[in-house]
């Protein structure tokens, strides 16, 4: 991967220190059950020492490398930006799954540069896989080039949905039954940034959630798109603590699933 020059060192270290935190989230995840665990807007809106930990961890690490850098994390909120680059990090993305010990949830990392995400990183401890993209220069996974799958469709690939309590449960509910309709198939995994990183590399052909947050989506959505996918303008308005609607799916599926997710919204509002 040919990063550009003042990329470089950033791309570097981040690459490092996810592995540091990687291995500091699989020691609490083999000690789950004695772990402390905290309700934040609801039951499955949840965090855990874990999370907190590992957030320490790169944030602090990020902070000795590159002081005049922004941050802005799930947990510990955000640090103002001296430099043209900002952090975005979740800790530990499928927290839920986390903590009841399944191992379907990652680390997310992506770098903004004036606005614009130009690297990010998804690493899957459990699975020894790491998802790497920098803006016009592709997407790996563990070194090796990955693509969308550009040969399926919403009948024959799979589409992972997410939710949350933040969106109605009708319009949830209605793009399932939309996709299953038009005899599509979806899949729930736990982690909109671990699904998001498989649809770049071809194992799921879509993601869609109605409501994200920037540390759960900005990675995966640059890995998408470096991997020849399609993407919604995620945070159009600039501001990435506003959150909003994530698709991402290889590109000859955009017109259809445009068109499924804008059906089930009218009839989630009917």
């Amino acid at each position: 991967m040919n990063a550009p020059a003042h990329l470089t060192a950033r791309i570097e270290a981040a690459h490092a220190i996810l592995a540091e935190a990687g291995t500091r989230a699989l020691a609490y995840f083999a000690e789950v059950e004695s772990l402390a665990v905290e309700a934040k807007a609801n039951g499955q809106d949840v965090v855990s020492i874990a999370d907190r930990a590992v957030e320490q961890l790169v944030r602090g690490r990020l902070a000795q490398a590159f002081p005049e850098d922004g941050f802005l994390g799930e947990e510990s909120g955000t640090a103002p930006a001296r430099s043209d680059f900002v952090w975005v990090l979740d800790p530990i993305d499928g927290t839920s799954c986390f903590v009841h010990g399944i191992a379907n949830w990652c680390v997310a990392l992506a770098l903004v540069e004036r606005g614009r995400t130009v690297a990010g990183f998804i690493l899957d401890p459990n699975a020894q896989e790491t998802f790497i993209a920098v803006h016009g220069a592709g997407a790996t996974l563990n070194g090796r080039p990955i693509r969308v799958d550009t040969r399926t469709d919403l009948r024959h690939g799979l589409t992972s949905v997410g939710a949350s309590f933040r969106v109605p449960a009708q319009l949830i509910a209605a793009v399932i039954r939309r996709l299953l309709e038009a005899g599509g198939m979806f899949v729930r995994g736990g982690s909109g940034a671990l699904s998001l990183a498989h649809v770049a590399c071809g194992r799921l052909a879509a993601y869609y959630e109605p409501h994200m947050h920037a540390w759960d989506c900005l990675a995966g959505l640059l890995l998408i798109r470096e991997a020849g996918g399609w993407t919604h303008d995620f945070a159009a308005s600039g501001d990435l603590a506003a959150g909003g609607p994530v698709i991402g799916c290889a590109p000859q599926l955009c017109e259809d699933l445009l068109g499924l997710i804008e059906a089930a919204r009218m009839e989630a509002l009917a």
